[in-house]
């Protein structure tokens, strides 16, 4: 054997304990998957429903003039606000995510001529920095986002942006999570509110829904109090954080699940490695123990 017993046991002791912090990971990835998968699901059905309400508020109201449903002659310029995580370790997470990215402007090409990314988590930004896309600002990101609070200043600048006419589309890039096997890498158009949002990079409506749904295409007259323009001043730039807000607990709830199920393939690869080293180590062990007892027999031999 080329390598002795002794090395074969100092890889086995180190696979091992490899193996002992890959799983610790996979349990605290389940359980704050868990936990993920209790927020996404709490506001899923409101931000569903308000999105989807939105569009149909589009057929039936006059919009026009309203800054938000304002949609360019041409697509020129567009932002991407990109969710991503602040830890590795979770597979092609981010990875994906940013090929969506490029895939998406690609769509767009040739008309668009300049896209801005915002990132908003650190893996994120260290993708599209060695990509080479042109990223324009980056926001921290907690681990654990709590509440909408967390995405206000992105929101903000994105109302302002759009406002000013710097941004003829603005998008949002995330995984969206299917279940704890699927996520999808998505990319979701936010401004301008339009009822033709092209389905590639529009809402994915989740297949569960909601039993009371009211069908707005029935009603033949919406009135606003106190005005139109006061009640959609305030409600849109609301809507705008709520969709960010759940589009940030749709991609903790895929990271979680990504780096579960990254944690344990790698502690399965750890254990099928240390059977495979502890089969080495016998045989090396047992080949030992022959050539030791073929010395004593020899030694033997020759007393005689």
């Amino acid at each position: 054997m080329s390598q002795g017993t002794g090395d074969i046991k100092r890889r086995i002791k180190s696979v091992k304990s490899t193996n002992k912090i890959t799983k610790a990971m996979e349990l605290v990835s389940a359980a704050k998957m868990r936990k993920a998968i209790s927020r996404v699901l709490s506001t899923r059905s409101y931000a569903d429903l308000s999105w989807d309400m939105i569009l149909r508020l589009v057929k039936k109201v006059d919009t026009s003039g309203h800054p938000f449903f304002r949609e360019a002659k041409e697509t020129k310029n567009i932002a991407i606000i990109l969710v991503s995580t602040n830890r590795g370790l979770c597979g092609s997470f981010n990875g994906q995510l940013v090929q969506k990215v490029i895939d998406s402007i690609k769509i767009h090409a040739p008309e668009v001529t300049n896209t801005d990314i915002i990132t908003f988590g650190v893996k994120g930004r260290e993708e599209v920095i060695r990509k080479n896309l042109n990223l324009i600002a980056d926001f921290p990101k907690n681990d654990i986002t709590e509440n909408s609070v967390d995405v206000l200043p992105i929101a903000h600048l994105l109302v302002k942006e759009f406002k000013a006419e710097k941004y003829d589309k603005v998008f949002v890039a995330y995984m969206d999570f299917m279940s704890s096997l699927k996520q999808i890498a998505h990319v979701k158009q936010l401004l301008p509110f339009s009822s033709h949002i092209d389905e590639r990079l529009g809402h994915i409506i989740h297949e569960k829904k909601n039993k009371e749904h009211v069908d707005i295409d029935e009603i033949a007259e919406f009135t606003f109090e106190p005005s139109r323009e006061e009640i959609l001043n305030s409600f849109l730039p609301k809507l705008i954080e709520m969709q960010l807000f759940q589009a940030v607990l749709e991609s903790e709830a895929s990271e979680h699940s990504a780096r579960m199920f990254a944690m344990r393939n790698a502690s399965d690869a750890a254990t099928d490695m240390i059977n495979e080293l502890t089969l080495i180590y016998n045989q090396a062990r047992q080949a030992n123990i022959t050539a030791e007892l073929a010395e004593i027999s020899a030694g033997a031999a020759a007393l005689e």
